[in-house]
C-alpha cells in the first residue's frame, strides 16, 4: 500500500509540474510564434496524461487476487506503459508533421525577455522533477516512475535547445524553429518506441536478471544438504510479485521429513530475503553407486565437445533397473531433439548395459 500511495503521490506532483509548464510554455509559444516552444509544451502535456493514466493504472494494478485472476492484477501496470508509449508516439509524429510544414513554410518568432525567462524557469523545473521522479521509481521498484523521470530529463535536454532556437532567432534573425521542433519530434518518437519495446518485453516475458538468479541459487545452496540448485524459473506478474520453482539434489537416502522441512526452509528464507514466492522441487543424488560417477564425468566430456549443450544435472542411476536419467539444458539456437539424440548414442555406446532417459530443459535463465 506504501508503494502505491508513493506512487500516486509522486504522479500527482508531475502532474501539477507538467500542467504549469503547459500553460507558460502555450503562451509562449503562442506569443512567439514559436513552434518549437508550442511543440515542447504539447510533449509536456502528454507528460502530464501519461501521469494520469500511471495512477489509473496503479489503482487497478493494486487489487487483490480473485477467482478469475489468482495472480493478482499487477500486470496493469505494464498495459499502463503500453497506453503511455502510445500517447507519447501519437504526440511525437504529430510534431513532426507540424515542424515539417514548419521548415516548408519558415516565420520568423518574436520572443521578449519574459518568455526566454519562462523557458529557462522550466528548463530548471524539469531537471529537478526528474531527478526526484526517478529517484522514487527507483527507490520503489516502479518502472513508470522511472520512465517518467528519464523523460522530464530528457525533456530538459530538448527545452534547452528551443532556449537556444530562441537566442539564434534573437542573435541572427534566423528561424530554425521548426528544426529544432523536428528534432525535438524525433526524440520523442525514439522515446515511445523504446518505452514500448520495453513495457512489451514485460508482458511478454524476458529472462530473469542474472545478478538475481546468482544471488538465488547460492542461497537455496547455502542450506545444509543441498547438493545443487537447478531449472529455476521466475514468472514477472507485476513489478513486485514474482512466483517461480526451482529443482534442489538432495541425497536419496534423506528422511521425507527431513526433505519436507528443508524444502519448506528454502521457500519461507527467499521469500523473508527477496520476496519470491518458491516451490521447491528434487532430484534425488546416488553418487555412491557404481558407475554413477563415471556415466557423470563421459557426460561432462560430451558437454565439453558439443558447445550447444549448457548443462547436465539430475543425474540418477537405478542399479536394480539398469536406467539412468538425467536432465539436458541445451541452447535454444540448437536442434534440441538432435542434440539429446546424439548425446543419447553416444552414452548409450559407452554403457551398453545401461538404458538412458533424458529430460530435455530449457535455458530459462542463468
Amino acid at each position: 500500500m506504501d508503494r502505491e500511495k508513493t506512487i500516486i503521490r509522486t504522479s500527482f506532483l508531475g502532474i501539477g509540474v507538467n500542467v504549469v509548464l503547459v500553460a507558460f510554455k502555450a503562451a509562449v509559444g503562442l506569443l512567439s510564434g514559436s513552434i518549437a516552444v508550442i511543440l515542447d509544451a504539447v510533449n509536456n502535456l502528454s507528460d502530464a496524461l501519461s501521469s494520469v493514466i500511471t495512477i489509473v493504472g496503479t489503482k487497478l494494478a493494486g487489487r487483490g487476487p480473485n477467482k478469475k485472476h489468482p495472480y493478482g492484477m499487477g500486470r496493469i501496470e505494464y498495459l499502463t506503459g503500453v497506453l503511455i508509449a502510445v500517447l507519447v508516439l501519437v504526440a511525437g509524429l504529430t510534431s513532426l508533421k507540424e515542424s515539417v510544414e514548419k521548415i516548408l513554410s519558415p516565420e520568423a518568432a518574436e520572443y521578449s525577455t519574459v518568455s526566454l525567462i519562462i523557458i529557462g524557469a522550466a528548463i530548471i523545473a524539469k531537471l529537478l522533477m526528474g531527478r526526484y521522479v526517478k529517484g522514487v521509481g527507483e527507490k520503489i521498484n516502479a518502472s513508470t516512475l522511472v520512465a517518467s523521470g528519464s523523460d522530464a530529463l530528457f525533456d530538459a535536454v530538448l527545452s534547452a535547445g528551443t532556449l537556444a532556437a530562441a537566442a539564434i532567432s534573437l542573435i541572427w534573425g534566423l528561424s530554425l524553429e521548426g528544426w529544432f521542433g523536428a528534432v525535438i519530434s524525433l526524440f520523442i518518437i525514439k522515446a515511445g518506441i523504446e518505452m514500448m519495446t520495453e513495457t512489451l518485453d514485460s508482458i511478454i516475458g524476458v529472462r530473469a536478471d542474472k545478478e538475481l538468479t546468482d544471488q538465488l541459487k547460492e542461497t537455496v545452496c547455502a542450506y545444509p544438504g543441498v547438493r545443487g540448485a537447478y531449472d529455476l524459473t521466475l514468472h514477472n506478474y507485476g513489478p513486485n510479485q514474482i512466483i517461480g520453482s526451482v529443482h534442489v539434489e538432495l541425497p536419496d537416502d534423506m528422511p521425507a521429513r527431513e526433505i519436507h522441512r528443508l524444502t519448506r526452509q528454502i521457500s519461507v528464507g527467499v521469500y523473508e530475503k527477496f520476496g519470491i514466492v518458491l516451490t521447491v522441487g528434487i532430484y534425488a543424488s546416488n553418487d555412491s553407486q557404481q558407475d554413477s560417477e563415471a556415466i557423470r564425468k563421459t557426460l561432462d566430456g560430451i558437454m565439453q565437445k558439443n558447445p550447444d549443450i549448457l548443462q547436465v544435472h539430475g543425474l540418477y542411476l537405478d542399479a536394480e533397473q539398469k536406467t539412468v536419467s538425467f536432465d539436458l539444458v541445451v541452447d535454444f539456437k540448437a536442434d534440441r531433439e538432435a542434440t539429446a539424440d546424439a548425446v543419447r548414442q553416444e552414452i548409450s555406446a559407452a554403457y551398453p548395459q545401461y538404458k538412458f532417459y533424458i529430460v530435455l530443459d530449457s535455458d530459462y535463465s542463468d
